[in-house]
């Protein structure tokens, strides 16, 4: 590993932390990626974590406090990496095909099919009420 990797795995090593450390399981490759998705028959909500401030201030903290604060949940509650581990989000993309690719992102998924869809464009310059709030109703619906 070079020093700008040694470098970049410590500067988001909190920003992963927020949320393993929260219950979200990393996936960091893309056969950890197909893996799940291919044996997944339940619910899993995914965030695309970034390093960008509206992941920081306004994605991550809304997503674990709609997991912890939810009665209803997902299944499985799924990170992977923009940025950082290209190749596990590239292949999560390819399940979400519809969207445009899109970090800091959600998304809520039914087995394989996509309940709900949560782009940078509905995080940057919400209040993180209300993307809780979002990702909630999303959770209901399942």
């Amino acid at each position: 590993m070079n020093a700008y990797d040694e470098y970049m795995k410590g500067i988001v090593k909190p920003m992963r932390e927020e949320l393993t450390s929260n219950g979200f399981t990393e996936l960091t490759t893309g056969e950890e990626v197909e893996s799940f998705m291919n044996e997944l028959n339940d619910t899993a909500f995914f965030v695309i974590n970034s390093v960008c401030g509206c992941a920081a201030g306004l994605a991550r903290p809304s997503a674990v406090q709609a997991v912890i604060e939810s009665e209803k949940k997902p299944a499985n509650v799924m990170t992977v990496f923009a940025g950082q581990d290209k190749e596990a989000t590239a292949t999560l993309r390819e399940y979400l095909a519809d969207f445009p690719p899109s970090s800091p992102s959600m998304a809520v998924f039914k087995g394989k099919e996509v309940v709900g869809f949560i782009p940078r464009e509905q995080i940057e310059g919400s209040t993180p009420e209300d993307i809780k709030a979002r990702i909630q109703s999303i959770f209901s619906q399942m």
